[in-house]
């Protein structure tokens, strides 16, 4: 097995452990659904799966993650846009 592959490999695998721990956290309640840490632990894990699955030739997932990450950029966005206004920092 190449470096490369290993390092494919690795990668697939710490995304499916970040996700998983996101969702974990979430369902004990120790981490809120619009949570910044919860978004971008998703952004980052959908990044991963895209890496992994991308050279993998997985296409269905990897387009799946692409929507995935983007439905936490969009949220994270949001909630920042949210908290901004609430602020008073933006009309």
């Amino acid at each position: 097995m190449s470096a490369e592959v290993i390092v494919i490999e690795a990668i697939g695998w710490a995304a499916a452990v970040i996700i998983l721990a996101a969702y974990v956290l979430l369902s004990l309640g120790k981490l809120e659904g619009r949570s910044y840490l919860y978004q971008w632990m998703n952004v980052v894990g959908a990044g991963g799966f895209i890496i992994n699955s991308g050279y993998n030739g997985a296409l269905p997932s990897a387009v799946l993650n692409v929507i995935w990450a983007a439905m936490g950029l969009f949220t994270l966005w949001s909630v920042w846009r949210a908290r901004r206004v609430a602020r008073g920092a933006l009309p």
